[in-house]
C-alpha cells in the first residue's frame, strides 16, 4: 500500500509511517554489530579492537549516501507537494545515478588508503594488519552501501517505507546468517565477517535498483533523466548536515580511539566498541524517525499546510523526549548483560565496559533533539542551519570535549565528554527552532 503524505497524521499514523525507516536504520547498524559480536567471541579482542578501529574510516565515505538521500528526498518530496511528479522522477533518477558513481570512486580510494590511515592513527603490529585486511574487503561493496543509504530516504518519499524495511530486513538477516556460518562455524575470522557484510550490502543496495527499474506502484520510478548539476548541488548542500553528522561521528570515534589508546590501550578501544554498538542502535532509532518524518514535513511545507507541520513537529519533540529517557534507563539496567555478551571472556575488560557504559548513557537523554533538529531544517530546505547544528554538535562540542575533558577528569572525562557535548548541542538546536519556527510555520504564530 502506498502511503498518502497529504493526510492528517495522528500518533498511530505517524508511528506507522516512520516505523519502517526506524527499522531500516536499526538493521543497517546491525551489520557492524554482528561482525563485532562474532569477531570478538571467535577471533579475540585484538581482532575485535581492529574492527572498531577501522570502522570510522569505512563509515566516512558511506556518508555520501546520507547526503544525497536526505538532501535529495527533501527536493523530490517538495516537488511532488507542488504537483510536478514528472520532474520529481527525473530528479530522483539523476540523484541515484550520481550516488552510485560517487560510491565507486570512494571505494577505490578506500581500498588503497585503509591501512595507511590506520597506521597514521596509531595501529601497530597484528592490529594494523587486521585493520588493513578487514578494511580492504569491506570497501569492495561500498558503492552498494552508499546506494542503500540513498534508497532508505527515497523509499519514504516514494510512499513505500515498508518496502525499504523489507529490503534492509533481507540484507541484515543475510549478514547474521553468513557471520554465523563463515565466522562461527568455518572459523574464517575477519575475512568471513567482511565477506558477510559485502553480501548484505550488495543486497541492500541492489534490490532497490531492481525495484525502481521495474514498473512499481510507488510514487517514484527510474526515467530518462539528464544530468542536472544545479539539482545535485542543491541536494548535496541540503543534505550536507546529514553527511557532516555521519562524518563527524566517525571523526569523533577516531578521536575517542586515539584518546583510549593513549590512556588505556586496546582494552579501551574494545570497551568503546561495545558502547558504540548500543549507541548505534539508539542513534538509529532517532535517525530513522527523523528520516521517516522529514518527507512528511517537506511535503506539507511545499503544500503550505502549516497546521499539519505544527502537528508533526509537536509529536516529534515528544518522541525524542520519551525515547531519550527510555534509552537512558535501559542502558543503566542492561550494562552488565551487554558486556557479558560481547566481552564476558575477559574480567578486566568486562568491568571497564560496564563502568564506562553507565557513564556514557547519560547522553541518551539529550541526543535525540539535535538529531531531529538537524533533519527538520534539512526537510525545510535550509541546509545551512542543518549543517550548523551538525557541525557544532560533532566537530566542535564532541571533538572538543573528548580532547579537553580527560585533561581535567582523567579516563572518566572521556566517557563524560559526550553528555556535555549533547547538552551544548541541545541549547543550540533550541535557539534555531525558536528563532525560525514561526517563519517556516512549524511553530504557531504569536497572538497579537
Amino acid at each position: 500500500m502506498t502511503q498518502d503524505m497529504s493526510r492528517h497524521f495522528t500518533w498511530g499514523a505517524l508511528l506507522r509511517f516512520t516505523a519502517p525507516s526506524i527499522a531500516m536504520m536499526i538493521f543497517t547498524s546491525i551489520y557492524g554489530i554482528v561482525d563485532g559480536l562474532f569477531v570478538s567471541n571467535f577471533a579475540g579482542k585484538t581482532a575485535f579492537a581492529a574492527v572498531n578501529f577501522v570502522m570510522p574510516i569505512i563509515m566516512i565515505p558511506s556518508a555520501v549516501g546520507f547526503m544525497i538521500g536526505t538532501g535529495g528526498s527533501a527536493i523530490v518530496a517538495k516537488t511532488r507537494g507542488e504537483g510536478d511528479d514528472a520532474a520529481a522522477n527525473r530528479y530522483f533518477t539523476m540523484l541515484v545515478y550520481s550516488g552510485a558513481i560517487m560510491g565507486v570512486i570512494l571505494a577505490i580510494a578506500g581500498i588503497l588508503l585503509a591501512e595507511p590511515v590506520c597506521a597514521l592513527m596509531g595501529a601497530q603490529g597484528q592490529m594494523l594488519a587486521d585493520c588493513g585486511l578487514y578494511g580492504r574487503i569491506i570497501f569492495i561493496s561500498l558503492p552498494f552501501f552508499v546506494l542503500q543509504y540513498v534508497f532508505q530516504s527515497f523509499f519514504v518519499t516514494a510512499g513505500k517505507p515498508q518496502v525499504g524495511f523489507v529490503v534492509v530486513l533481507i540484507a541484515g538477516s543475510m549478514n547474521i546468517v553468513l557471520d554465523a556460518l563463515l565466522v562461527g562455524v568455518l572459523g574464517l575470522g575477519l575475512v568471513g565477517a567482511a565477506v558477510a557484510t559485502n553480501v548484505s550490502e550488495l543486497l541492500g543496495g541492489g534490490i532497490p535498483l531492481i525495484y525502481f527499474w521495474r514498473k512499481n506502484k510507488s510514487f517514484l520510478r527510474f526515467v530518462r533523466a539528464p544530468f542536472k548539476g544545479r539539482i545535485l548541488g542543491r541536494a548535496c548542500f541540503n543534505g550536507m548536515s546529514e553527511m557532516v553528522t555521519n562524518i563527524a561521528m566517525s571523526v569523533v570515534s577516531v578521536l575517542y580511539n586515539l584518546q583510549l589508546m593513549r590512556y588505556i590501550g586496546e582494552d579501551g578501544v574494545a570497551a568503546y566498541g561495545v558502547i558504540m554498538y548500543v549507541a548505534m542502535v539508539f542513534a538509529a532509532i532517532f535517525l530513522g524517525y527523523s528520516m521517516g518524518s522529514s518527507p512528511l514535513m517537506s511535503f506539507q511545507y511545499g503544500a503550505k499546510n502549516h497546521p499539519e507541520m505544527q502537528n508533526i513537529f509537536k509529536k516529534s519533540i515528544v518522541f525524542v523526549t520519551v525515547g531519550g529517557v527510555a534509552m537512558f534507563l535501559l542502558s543503566e539496567i542492561s550494562a552488565e548483560l551487554v558486556a557479558n555478551v560481547f566481552v564476558g571472556y575477559d574480567a578486566n575488560l568486562h568491568a571497564l565496559t560496564v563502568e564506562s557504559f553507565r557513564i556514557y548513557s547519560i547522553a541518551y537523554l539529550f541526543i535525540g533533539f539535535s538529531v531531529y533538529g538537524s533533519a527538520l531544517f534539512t526537510s525545510l530546505g535550509n541546509g545551512l542551519v542543518s549543517a550548523a547544528i551538525a557541525l557544532l554538535r560533532s566537530l566542535l562540542f564532541e571533538a572538543g570535549c573528548v580532547l579537553l575533558m580527560p585533561l581535567v577528569f582523567g579516563i572518566n572525562g572521556i566517557w563524560i565528554s559526550i553528555s556535555v557535548a549533547e547538552i551544548a548541542s541541545l541549547v543550540v538546536t533550541l535557539i534555531f527552532i525558536l528563532a525560525l519556527g514561526r517563519r517556516y510555520g512549524f511553530l504557531k504564530p504569536k497572538r497579537s
